[in-house]
């Protein structure tokens, strides 16, 4: 395909400059809108071959592979899956034991119609591709309008990838929605919601404890809103005046060696910064809280909160930084000019200017904090504890999801049902989120010239 596209290519623009040097008239695109034309053309057909071909292909590999088996031996999707593992592994080489005549039979057969599609697939696409570039080049003539082709290819590739990114969305929230209505109807949306007892591990039996099948999620909710309060409470101020220094106090010299060394923090792995959070801040915070008589949790939510405030830091500041410094100056030389201060002019003008942004990059640091696991795993625990004490354990909706998608899963029970739940909970909390910030921004933006 590449091979071909790039011939495509270069024998349009060819073409074109042939033409226009053996014809009087003009014409109507540069020779390497002809070339690229062409080249569009290939891709196109070529690209539709394969997109078509290959999910065909594939179903007739499988078919001719299983189709050595008797029908009920892989009647069960679990044993076509096994019995086309045993195929593959055995043409790999890699097949534990002596074989069965039939899986021989079943791997020739597989082995064989996948060198047919292969060389198929591949000969059927390179001839469509070499019929369009002679179909291409017989086109080309003074009246093609040859950009203004190529510029409407342009377009609906960048409207299919439009299509592409609306259509991941629509489908991880209706994926989501579906297992959450199928744990729904399992459990209560109201005890749900307003449940205060969080256990989901469902009883098998009559008398086994510690299995209460309870999925109230207020205790996770307030874990997460205690942990990203204590978050933003770090990031906001520290984000906001590193922020302000960089944008209006810093030399240019020191901003180019400040601000490098305060983004480092938003490449630090959060497993990296989850141990820092158990071995150095939650021991720190336990003595402390120790030497004051106080009963501090060996995993607390105060330690995951500082370290995740740590983390977003970098989040506040950087487009705070941007959006202080997109401030016009004259508004600044105004300020100036009737007799404020450097701090009024900050205080009364430009952060009046800048507030849409800055609440947007603490809505976009809320929306990192509460979409946090491993710190929130290393440092808070995975007690679902219903309390505001920030010196107690807790945990996280986050926390909880990937604890409950550990493993090997069941997806019919409530338990595994109830992450689709939490997630779609959580989805539906960062929409509301980005909502207020749109809307604030909407209410306070100003047009500058």
């Amino acid at each position: 395909m590449a091979a071909l596209v790039l011939a495509g290519f270069f024998l349009g623009a060819q073409r074109a400059r042939g033409v226009r040097g053996d014809q009087a008239g003009m014409l109507h695109s540069l020779p390497a809108y002809h070339g690229l034309y062409i080249a569009a053309a290939v891709l196109t057909v070529m690209m539709v071959i394969f997109v078509v071909g290959a999910p065909l292909a594939s179903h007739y590999v499988v078919s001719q592979g299983l189709g050595a088996f008797d029908p009920s031996e892989v009647a069960e999707q679990l044993h076509r899956d096994a019995a086309l593992r045993d195929i593959q592994n055995l043409i790999a080489g890699i097949y534990q034991g002596e074989p069965s005549d039939k899986l021989k039979a079943a791997a020739a057969a597989y082995s064989a119609a996948s060198s047919l599609v292969y060389w198929g697939l591949n000969i059927f696409g390179v001839l469509a591709g070499a019929a369009v570039i002679f179909w291409g080049l017989g086109r080309i003539t003074p009246e093609l309008r040859a950009r203004n082709q190529f510029e409407r290819f342009v377009k609906y590739v960048l409207l299919a990838s439009s299509g592409v990114a609306i259509l991941t969305t629509i489908g991880i929230v209706l994926s989501v929605v579906f297992e959450a209505m199928h744990f729904f109807s399992k459990v209560s949306p109201i005890d749900f919601l307003f449940g205060l007892q969080w256990s989901p591990q469902t009883a098998m039996r009559a008398d086994q404890v510690g299995s209460s099948g309870a999925f109230g999620i207020v205790p996770l909710i307030a874990g997460t809103l205690l942990i990203t309060v204590i978050a933003m409470l770090v990031a906001g101020p520290l984000g906001l005046f590193s922020a302000i220094y960089m944008a209006e106090y810093a030399t240019p010299r020191i901003r180019s060696v400040v601000k490098p060394i305060l983004e480092i923090l938003a490449g630090i792995p959060t497993v990296v910064l989850g141990f820092f959070a158990a071995l150095t801040v939650a021991p720190l915070i336990r003595g402390w809280g120790q030497s004051f008589g106080l009963d501090v949790a060996s995993e607390s939510a105060l330690a995951a909160g500082l370290v995740m405030g740590m983390m977003i830091i970098p989040f506040v500041s950087s487009l705070s930084d941007d959006v202080i410094n997109a401030v016009p100056q004259s508004l600044r030389d105004g300020s100036y000019a009737m007799g404020a201060t450097k701090s009024e002019t900050i205080k009364k003008v430009v952060l009046p200017a800048a507030l849409p942004g800055i609440v947007s990059a603490f809505m976009l640091a809320i929306s990192r904090a509460v979409g946090e696991t491993m710190i929130v795993v290393m440092a808070a625990g995975l007690a679902a504890n219903l309390t505001f004490n920030p010196l107690a354990a807790v945990t996280t909706v986050t926390v909880q999801i990937k604890t409950l998608l550990v493993g090997d899963q069941e997806f019919d029970s409530a338990k595994t049902l109830s992450a689709f739940a939490l997630g779609l909970v959580l989805f539906f909390f960062t929409l509301a989120l980005n909502y207020i910030a749109l809307k604030i921004v909407q209410k306070y933006r100003e047009q500058y010239d």
